[in-house]
Formats: C-alpha cells, structure tokens, sequence
C-alpha cells in the first residue's frame, strides 16, 4: 500500500478527539510537509538549475495534475502573472477533467493516460520548456500520460511525488520526492501532501522569478499595479529601494506606468523613464545590472 493511502497508527481514534486535541491533531501533522521539502531541497535545487536556462530563451511553464495535484498547478501558475509580470502564456497549467474539474471534480479523468498526452501535445512542448507534474501517489495516469508526451517533445520534465520510488519521479527528467507520509485522515492527500506540494512549487516559482529578474534585494519590483492595494505597494517598493519621499515615486511611476523596475533605475541614475527602460533593456531586465551599468558608463 502506498504511503500516502496508508491509515495513521497515531490517530486512529480521531473522530473521539476534544475538539483542542483534533485542532491539534490536524495542525501538527502540517509540519511534516515542512520536514519534508526540506529533505527534498538538493532535487528543488536541482530542477531550477535545469530550468533557469530554458525559460531564459524563452521557454514555458507547464503545470500538469489532477485533482489537489493539479488545482494547485493552476493556483502557482496564475499568480506568477500579477506578482511577477510573467506572461501568462508562458505559464499554461493542464488540469485532469479541464478547466470545469478546478470547482467540481470530475471522476475518472485522472485516469486517462491518452488524455493526459493529448493535453500535453495540444499546447505543443518543445525543448525550452519546463514541465512541472505533480501527483501525490506518483502514479496518475493522466499526469504519466503527460510525463512521457513532454519527454518525447524533449521538454524538461521535472516530477513531483509524494510516495518514494513513485513512477513520475523515477521516470521524470529530475524528481522530486515529498515523503510526507501517512495522513492524519487515511489517504486525504488534500492534507500535508498537498501542503507539502504547495511549497515546493512556491520555491521553484519564486526562486525561478529571483534568477529571472524579478526581483532586486528581495523586493518584488515587477509586479502589476491593477488595483489599489497594489498601486500603494508599488509605491512603497519604489520609495524603499530608491530613497525618495511619496510624492517622488508617485510621480515617476505614472512616467513609466507603474512599472517599479523602471522607476527604481530612472530614480538611481538620475534618468528618465524612457532611458531607464532602454538599460533595463540590455540588461536583461536586471535592476541591480542596470545600476551597475550607469556606473560605468
């Protein structure tokens, strides 16, 4: 039996529990999900090694689950947009069931390996992009079904699994096992198995978006400003990382559309937005190259 379906020896009476000893039942056990990416942190590491290079020319995202799995794909994939100004074509997520199985679950699709290559191949995989596939067991049709269509396509295929020696990670390009596992509710991978999965594609995402320039220090300065909270924290980013007072910022970003990179630079260097956006330009959208740069020049 696999890990994850495994019941619990250390709860079994859990549905006896004081409502303070259940609240603590569920909560602790959250830590392992923790423990667990930690563990895995030398395969995370290596998944951005391997797929820094390939989204720097210009390859995707590509996110594959079903159920938990695969609701959490979607989840990463449509953050990256507004918290890093990623191009959401670049971040496609695939989910078993379509698009309807995020708000109710469609039974048996993740069953369907021709389905899950089908997918795949309709958004056409080439050998820039990154495939991220995730399933608890490990052992999901649709996501293997996808996993060997990417491989075919010569993507990278990095797979992540919640049970060891699971057929996504052995067969995955690099994989990434979270061994989190009995549930404290047998086989309810909805639980620390899914928490354990968020994590990890927060820190390949995020570590991602850090080599990708997306962020100076550890300032998120290529967010998108479409709304008002986020208008007020584009602000902010620009005042802290460039030193001037409210008004200043405000007034450089409506130069330069509220883009926080090209304000931080056109403020630093005494630029204007326009000349700021030419070396953000031929640094590769670097701020902290950009700044260098002028300081050349």
């Amino acid at each position: 039996m696999l890990k994850t379906e495994t019941p619990s020896v250390r709860h079994a009476q859990l549905d006896q529990y004081a409502d303070a000893d259940l609240v603590d039942a569920l909560v602790d056990d959250q830590l392992q999900a923790v423990q667990a990416v930690i563990r895995a942190a030398p395969q995370i590491t290596a998944a951005l090694a391997a797929a820094v290079p390939r989204l720097q020319a210009g390859g995707r995202l590509l996110y594959v689950g079903a159920g938990t799995s695969g609701r959490l794909g979607v989840l990463d994939s449509v953050e990256l947009y507004p918290t890093f100004s990623w191009p959401r074509e670049r971040a496609v997520a695939l989910l078993a069931g379509g698009a309807g199985a995020m708000f109710q679950a469609v039974e048996g699709a993740e069953d369907d390996a021709a389905q899950g290559a089908a997918d795949l191949l309709a958004v056409a995989p080439g050998p820039q992009d990154v495939v991220l596939l995730l399933a608890a067991s490990g052992a999901t049709p649709y996501v293997l079904g996808a996993l060997a269509a990417a491989r075919d396509a010569g993507a990278l295929t990095i797979g992540i699994a919640n049970n060891c020696d699971a057929p996504l990670a052995m067969q995955a390009d690099i994989g990434i096992t979270l061994d989190t596992g009995e549930e404290v509710i047998s086989g309810s991978t909805r639980l620390k198995a899914g928490t354990s999965q968020k994590i990890a594609l927060n820190t390949i995402s995020s570590a991602l978006m850090v080599r990708l320039h997306k962020v100076y220090g550890n300032l998120m300065v290529d967010l998108q400003a479409t709304n008002a909270k986020l208008v007020q924290r584009a602000v902010r980013l620009t005042m802290h990382a460039s030193g001037v007072d409210d008004a200043s910022a405000r007034a450089m970003l409506e130069q330069c559309h509220y883009h926080v990179k090209t304000a931080i630079v056109a403020l630093l260097n005494g630029q204007t937005a326009q000349q700021a956006d030419a070396v953000l330009a031929r640094t590769g959208g670097s701020v902290r190259a950009a700044l260098a740069s002028d300081r050349t020049n």
